[in-house]
């Protein structure tokens, strides 16, 4: 395992999606920063937050299990990115932008659950 989160891929790119987030809300109506704004921006955080959070426990398992919540803030995500675009919050450039950079952040959090699985049913078995 890596010995920093800053090392890992999958950390760095949901670092950039954070930021990524952060600024296409700040064109949000005034009216949404308690709103749609703020939930845009809590999912983001945690998803790099709890991969972060997992590689620094002590067990894979545990890192697993964070993993999976940074992939359910992830879907979270998404969801309230397409209600911001229906909503005409973020125009469709900025939609077609920032929906590849999240469902890369999703493929890299679903490759990493797969191998630490896969690595720890190996040594389970061994």
């Amino acid at each position: 395992m890596s010995h920093s989160y800053r090392d890992l891929v999958v950390w760095r790119e949901a670092k950039n999606l954070a930021i990524d987030v952060y600024r296409l809300s700040e064109q949000f109506p005034r009216h949404e920063i308690y709103g749609l704004t703020s939930q845009l921006r809590r999912s983001a955080v945690s998803v790099v937050s709890n991969i972060a959070e997992g590689q620094g426990r002590l067990t894979k398992g545990e890192f697993i299990q964070f993993l999976g919540h940074s992939r359910g803030s992830l879907v979270e995500l998404l969801t309230q990115l397409e209600i911001a675009a229906e909503l005409g919050y973020l125009s469709t450039e900025n939609f077609n932008t920032i929906i590849p950079k999240a469902t890369a952040v999703l493929r890299l959090i679903n490759g990493l659950i797969g191998s630490m699985t896969t690595q720890s049913k190996a040594a389970s078995a061994g």
